[in-house]
């Protein structure tokens, strides 16, 4: 008997649970899951890879089973609503899987796809539905979706949701939907919007919390490489040389950018994918599909791909451009380690990246082991922590005084400009 078993839950469910493998559940399910089956509102707060869509979508699906009825035309019983469509579509995968052997109805409808698809799709009402918010209200305002049936609302990833500004969205959303309803809050950070919102959709919300917000999953190992911006390619196919036949996903910050680095990595032999803004989403579906059956080994994303990418088999995680949201280097490393399992994060640092770097370091709480390189313009470095090895020529960094000066020593007069050159990774400047 697994301690799904002990949650009341129908019996139908667990047999279901059991046949996707998931016999005990995680911290985040075992927290949440008694509260929200008492039709409480819940705030959960959990690093990504921790199980947080079951952590709703069990609840989720077994109180839908003891609604009577059926779904009437155009309305939803139960609404969640993800930032993106790639997390979009995880959370219906998920959802459909748990209500397999159910009569409840799952639709998804997000932007990118054929909106008169989706219409018909909603003619006959359905029980959960996932979106996100700019398509749900595209199709609130032709008066192909009701809420005003809708007894459960989801907001997961709400931090995201916040970042990308939808809170006006939201806002649209919640207007038309019955005050009378059990709402979940699901995200992996806890910035100081976060807690208004709360206030503004839950009422008086059990808060379950399994890790400290801005914390990796724990079997992440992390570390920074220093080194000129122009070298990073190099160093890059160096780096995944070592694991060929292993997943491995690249973060990029802009477009054109992952576009460009993709197409240098299937120059170079490896087999390489991207997902951007400028894909369409049937491109991006394929490329997603590709990198999860092993058909391509590299995926190279914008931060489109931050959150909803759920491949347990990823083993690296490369920030290639560090983020300008300290948050998404959370998230972005989350793709890795999932299901319990072990991952490594690899983050590259370029001289313009040093303040990006430290703001990471202070939301996560820690100090990033060094992989090879110093750190440009004095980045913290613990007390007697030094990199794993020179790596491509590059100097170890000191634990005192200037970078690439022993502690109490002069510096050498023009390091300083060699240094605000950038230099290249073997020399002083730049290693």
């Amino acid at each position: 008997m697994s301690d799904f078993d002990m949650m009341s839950l129908p019996p139908k469910l667990v047999a279901r649970l059991a046949a996707m493998g998931m016999k005990d559940p995680t911290p985040i399910q075992k927290q949440a899951i008694p509260y929200a089956l008492n039709g409480r509102d819940v705030m959960g707060l959990a690093q990504t890879g921790t199980g947080k869509t079951a952590a709703f979508g069990v609840p989720l699906v077994a109180q839908m089973l003891e609604l009577e009825g059926r779904p009437a035309p155009r309305s939803v019983r139960g609404l969640v609503l993800a930032p993106t469509r790639e997390l979009a579509t995880q959370i219906s995968v998920n959802l459909r899987a748990f209500a397999e052997t159910t009569p409840i109805k799952v639709a998804m409808v997000v932007g990118g796809q054929s909106i008169n698809n989706q219409i018909k799709r909603l003619e006959r009402g359905v029980d959960l539905l996932v979106a996100t918010p700019g398509r749900l209200l595209d199709l609130m305002d032709r008066r192909a979706v009701r809420l005003d049936e809708a007894v459960f609302l989801v907001l997961d990833e709400a931090d995201q949701m916040l970042d990308m500004g939808f809170i006006h969205d939201l806002r649209k959303i919640a207007n038309v939907i019955p005050k009378e309803r059990q709402t979940m809050l699901f995200s992996a950070t806890m910035p100081k919007q976060m807690n208004e919102l709360a206030q503004s959709y839950l009422r008086s919300p059990i808060r379950v919390e399994v890790s400290p917000p801005g914390k990796a999953a724990d079997k992440v190992t992390q570390e920074v490489h220093f080194i000129a911006k122009a070298e990073k390619s190099n160093l890059l196919i160096e780096l995944l040389d070592k694991h060929r036949e292993e997943r491995a996903l690249v973060f990029g910050r802009t477009k054109h950018g992952s576009e460009k680095l993709m197409k240098s990595l299937v120059k170079a032999g490896y087999a390489a994918g991207s997902i951007h803004g400028n894909k369409s989403q049937g491109q991006r579906d394929r490329a997603i599909a590709a990198f999860k059956s092993g058909e391509i080994k590299v995926l190279v994303a914008t931060d489109v791909a931050a959150r909803g990418l759920d491949i347990p088999d990823v083993k690296h995680v490369y920030n290639y451009d560090l983020p300008n949201v300290p948050d998404n280097y959370v998230h972005r490393i989350g793709r890795t380690a999932r299901a319990g399992k072990d991952g490594a994060a690899i983050a590259f640092c370029a001289p313009d990246e040093m303040g990006e770097l430290k703001a990471i370091q202070k939301t996560m709480g820690v100090s990033i082991p060094i992989g090879s390189g110093r750190p440009w313009e004095g980045a913290d470095i613990p007390a007697g922590e030094t990199p794993k090895g020179r790596g491509r020529g590059r100097r170890p960094a000191n634990t005192g005084g200037r970078p690439g000066t022993p502690a109490g020593q002069p510096k050498k007069p023009g390091s300083r400009r060699r240094r605000r050159r950038g230099g290249k990774p073997g020399g002083a400047a730049a290693s």
